[in-house]
């Protein structure tokens, strides 16, 4: 996913109402971005912390700025655009970057399935052959593991019950972790945030359900998914505890 132009920088002054930011450019002025996270953001929107964004060129929106990625500690970058995962994953299965996900004919985006009115963000298909894949956007990071989720997650928990449902079914059902995280070397289920959740992923896992991580390359210019990240399901302490 190629940005054009390359995203412009700014220095962050607070991110608020969810979905708004305040930075400052090199030159003093101070600018609104839109925030396309609806998650708690943890160590991920600390002031004076670089930040990138993008212009979408169209004056009629009232925010036509996007936040896409901010500098967490000294080296590592992650991308808070939760709205860029799904279309990361569809452009790599599409290339045939992921070798577990390659092979299918068809590969639809957004289709209604499951008995709790859900929504698969990938759904790939082949003769007698279907395999559900829910992306998940990992963008917290502490020390080298990558954690999910960043906030108590419901809905999450009802994805890994669909999952669940469509290997009882007889299909394929893959859980995708996309870690937008430069500095992480693993992912991990976020057990001192919600517990729920890690227990849930474990019993998908234990049920059937594929889990897999991949790590992106990120930059002004461009985001993609580089290299799979093992994930450990085991329970961790994390740092600080």
């Amino acid at each position: 996913m190629k940005f054009d132009p390359p995203l412009a920088t700014g220095t962050l002054v607070r991110r608020y109402k969810r979905f708004l930011a305040d930075i400052t450019l090199a030159d003093g002025t101070e600018l609104t971005l839109h925030c396309p996270n609806t998650g708690s953001m943890k160590n991920c929107q600390a002031p004076g912390s670089t930040v990138w964004y993008s212009d979408s060129g169209n004056p009629k929106r009232k925010y036509r700025h996007t936040w896409e990625l901010v500098q967490v500690g000294p080296k590592a970058i992650a991308g808070i655009n939760t709205g860029r995962a799904n279309a990361l994953v569809k452009e790599a299965v599409l290339a045939g970057v992921i070798p577990e996900l390659a092979g299918y004919e068809q590969v639809c985006s957004e289709v209604k399935y499951g008995s709790e009115n859900s929504r698969i963000d990938l759904l790939l298909k082949a003769p007698s052959v279907r395999c559900y894949v829910e992306v998940k956007n990992l963008t917290l990071g502490e020390g080298e593991i990558g954690y999910f989720p960043d906030a108590v997650t419901e809905r999450g928990r009802r994805h890994l019950r669909e999952l669940e449902a469509m290997v009882a079914a007889g299909h394929r059902a893959v859980l995708f972790f996309c870690v937008q995280h430069s500095g992480v070397v693993e992912a991990r289920p976020a057990d001192h945030i919600d517990p729920a959740y890690g227990a849930a992923l474990r019993q998908a896992h234990r049920a059937g359900v594929e889990i897999l991580a991949w790590q992106c390359q990120l930059s002004a210019d461009e985001i993609r998914l580089h290299q799979p990240l093992p994930v450990v399901l085991e329970p961790v302490t994390p740092l600080g505890s």
